[in-house]
């Protein structure tokens, strides 16, 4: 497997190039999540201070959330 750096290798992806060549298919893994619309109701508090971190980081307040819920999970379950 060939080695580039990540910015080569975005700007070959997102030009449309061939990267097989510099992907270690050996440690891919097939991600199959059945989605769920849930509504939340969140005091006007917190969702500004949700916003705040949604920007701080460059995302969504879908993904937030799903990612904040999904490592609650996971100490959930690692502490059991």
């Amino acid at each position: 497997m060939k080695t580039i750096s990540a910015a080569e290798f975005d700007k070959k992806f997102d030009d449309g190039e061939d990267i097989s060549e510099y992907v270690d298919w050996s440690k891919a893994r097939l991600v199959n999540w059945e989605r769920e619309i849930v509504q939340l109701e969140i005091p006007k508090q917190d969702l500004t201070q949700l916003d705040a971190e949604v920007a701080r980081l460059g995302t969504t307040r879908d993904r937030l959330i799903s990612k904040w819920v999904r490592e609650r999970l996971a100490n959930v379950t690692a502490a059991e």
